[in-house]
């Protein structure tokens, strides 16, 4: 069973039709999908009304639990606020946050803006992420990311460990722009486990985690 909150599509830099990604996932033993494609102020309308529609019809005739939502990435640290609020008022059912990773130039002051942000569910691949940040997620209910990506994953060790210091969530996401980027439920829980997390951490991070936001998230659509 496989939960994934953080994917992307041909609506973004994805290589995959929205449709075809959640046929994928599906093959691969996900239980739920998060559609989240790149989007700030410019896109995030028309992503977001386009996912959901095969999101629509995965549900009507997979009864597959899609979702449309969304990543805002790289947008100015101050404006997240409000973008998240936009977002949610146009139907994403969950919001995501380009974290500051190792590997792109993100504005610093991003992670802060979205853990203190109750719009946001999750911070993607945070690996600049402080203690006080992850004491503010954890009572904001933001969920952290250990990434399953090439790169953003190199943070995953220090995150780990901060945010379970502070009590904040942590899960496994994909951030998957290919086939090949998808989990598994094997890859999911490797990923956790090379984070540093034990045992129970693992079943937290890959299952448990997964299915609060998931409860979250489903409230939203109803």
């Amino acid at each position: 069973m496989v939960y994934d909150f953080h994917t992307h599509t041909t609506l973004s830099d994805g290589v995959l039709l929205p449709m075809e990604l959640i046929r994928r996932c599906i093959v691969n033993g996900y239980a739920a999908l998060g559609i989240t494609d790149h989007s700030s102020a410019s896109t995030m309308g028309r992503v977001i009304r386009e996912v959901r529609r095969d999101c629509a019809l995965a549900q009507t005739y997979w009864g597959f639990s899609a979702f449309a939502g969304i990543e805002l990435t790289h947008v100015p640290a101050a404006a997240i606020g409000e973008l998240a609020a936009e977002a949610r008022r146009m139907g994403a059912a969950h919001v995501v946050v380009h974290g500051q990773s190792p590997v792109e130039p993100v504005e610093p002051g991003t992670n802060l803006a979205a853990v203190s942000c109750k719009d946001v569910d999750v911070l993607a691949h945070p690996g600049d992420l402080t203690a006080d940040e992850a004491r503010m997620a954890a009572e904001n209910g933001v969920f952290i990311e250990l990434s399953a990506k090439a790169g953003h994953s190199l943070g995953n060790g220090r995150v780990a460990q901060v945010a379970l210091d502070a009590g904040a969530l942590l899960l496994v996401n994909s951030d998957g722009h290919d086939p090949d980027g998808l989990l598994t439920e094997e890859k999911a829980r490797r990923v956790a486990r090379l984070s540093g997390l034990s045992d129970r951490e693992v079943e937290q991070a890959v299952v448990a985690n997964p299915q609060q936001l998931l409860q979250r998230m489903n409230a939203r659509v109803e």
